[in-house]
């Protein structure tokens, strides 16, 4: 007999099996929306859906101008060899053909840089409106700027004998900048190193080299305890590619080791040889660092991941070099990336080579000079701020502040009218609107529907304007136009 029938209380709460069919699907669905599944099972894939939500994480999200610092032995022969120009980026130059790798080496004797003054430097960037910077303590060739007692090769070697990175690290950190610190995986200098492992014995010296580099790493996060994040480079080729399992287990070393790390996807490759995308798809990183000199068209090649664009001033030089060829990019066009990269919720990271004796080149401090003094007065449109819901006009770019919630309009292609076309988002008004960095309120002109002009005033600029927009909701805009009694 069905117990049902006897209780009808019971009766009531169970609900017929079409419907517990029904919620069991819908269920089954929403998970899967939540949790994809992967078509490739991988262990050394990645490990999170999404980007990461802690604070750490939030703070790198809301820099929006960055440095990066290129320096070492290459910025002595400046891209030169013997008197001759060598095409290529001058960091590189240790690899061409018409380089003896045991010559370049032998640079370390003439590494004296006594213009250093990181105190300096440090200031400038501060100036700039810098809020994180990125230093290269080894590139490619294995000269190592701190004194790393797991190298031959390092700053102790030099004639200058004393730590770049400490005092670098304090200067910055005094003048609130957060350090990152660079890390070529590559090492030209070291015996171990392989490019591809075709043998028993390079696989034998390769695991030597992988010791190498995390005892090079531990290294580098216990002298310099602030480091906010580490940035990799040299992680293309074969046998880096092989090694995944190893990079797996490296970065969720270091992150044991310094709780809040923050690294990007050139770091590890999956057990299939995949570089910051995994087999499925997935971010392998906390950052997607595929944007290098370019920057995404649109947002959606973003994909959601956060990014970063790292630019130099001239194209692909990085390391010092004597001779800037091709073109070389003004402040406003450095500025216009900068928004531009910010508007699709980015950071923006510009590049400086110092000289092989720590000075910088009049171009980089007037670049700096020439951005801080912009950045001085529209600096609320770049930090914390990112995607706003305006659609992108013509004459530039739109960001929205995370804190405020105010709108930008950081303009860059003025038209002969100065008249600027506005489209506000369904259901906002605009409650003002005016020069950012002043009270002048800007004159604003509805056409029709949600379409407006904001008139700039006339007169040359030397540089972008930024007008601050205050958004209201409809119905707050009615409110206010009810007449007081």
């Amino acid at each position: 007999m069905n117990s049902m029938a006897l209780n009808p209380t019971l009766t009531r709460i169970v609900p017929p099996m079409s419907v517990v069919f029904l919620l069991l699907l819908l269920l089954t669905c929403l998970s899967g929306i939540a949790q994809p599944t992967d078509s490739i099972p991988l262990r050394h894939g990645a490990h999170r859906i999404g980007n990461r939500t802690d604070s750490d994480m939030a703070h790198w999200r809301d820099y929006g101008l960055g440095q990066f610092i290129h320096w070492g032995l290459y910025a002595i022969p400046g891209g030169f060899w013997h008197g001759q120009p060598v095409n290529g980026a001058a960091e590189w130059i240790r690899s061409s053909k018409k380089v003896d790798p045991k010559e370049y080496d032998a640079l370390i004797s003439q590494f004296n840089p006594v213009k250093y003054d990181p105190v300096a430097w440090a200031l400038m960037a501060k100036n700039m409106g810098t809020k994180y910077v990125t230093f290269t303590t080894k590139h490619h060739d294995g000269f190592c700027l701190w004194p790393s007692k797991y190298s031959d090769f390092t700053i102790m070697q030099s004639p200058w004998k004393k730590d770049i990175i400490k005092p670098f690290v304090e200067a910055y950190n005094k003048q609130g900048i957060d350090v990152y610190l660079y890390f070529s995986i590559m090492d030209w200098h070291n015996p171990d190193w392989r490019y591809e492992l075709k043998t028993k014995s390079d696989s034998v010296a390769f695991d030597r080299f992988k010791e190498f580099t995390k005892n090079q790493l531990t290294e580098l996060l216990t002298l310099y305890p602030t480091t906010k994040g580490l940035w990799f480079d040299g992680t293309w080729d074969k046998s880096w590619k092989a090694s995944g399992a190893f990079s797996d287990e490296l970065e969720q070393y270091l992150k044991k080791l310094r709780p809040g790390l923050v690294i990007g996807s050139r770091l590890r490759a999956d057990e299939k040889g995949n570089r910051h995308l995994d087999a499925n798809g997935r971010l392998m990183g906390d950052y997607h660092q595929v944007w290098e000199r370019k920057i995404p068209e649109t947002i959606a090649e973003v994909k959601g991941y956060d990014w970063e664009c790292v630019m130099t001033v001239p194209e692909n030089q990085w390391g010092y070099n004597a001779r800037w060829s091709g073109h070389v990019k003004s402040s406003s066009e450095i500025i216009e990336m900068l928004a531009n990269c910010v508007s699709k919720g980015g950071n923006f990271v510009l590049n400086f080579g110092p000289k092989g004796d720590g000075s910088f080149r009049e171009e980089e401090i007037r670049l700096a000079k020439e951005i801080g003094n912009w950045m001085a007065v529209n600096g609320e449109a770049i930090y914390a701020a990112g995607q706003s819901d305006f659609r992108k006009e013509d004459w530039g770019y739109y960001t929205k502040s995370k804190t405020s919630g105010k709108t930008y309009m950081v303009v860059f292609n003025t038209p002969v009218t100065n008249m600027l076309k506005v489209n506000i988002p369904k259901n906002q008004k605009i409650a003002s609107q005016k020069l950012l960095g002043s009270k002048q309120v800007l004159p604003l002109e509805h056409i029709e529907g949600r379409m407006h002009y904001i008139r700039l005033p006339g007169g040359v600029r030397q540089q972008p304007a930024v007008i601050e927009l205050q958004l209201i909701s409809d119905d707050q805009k009615k409110e206010l136009d009810v007449p007081k009694t």
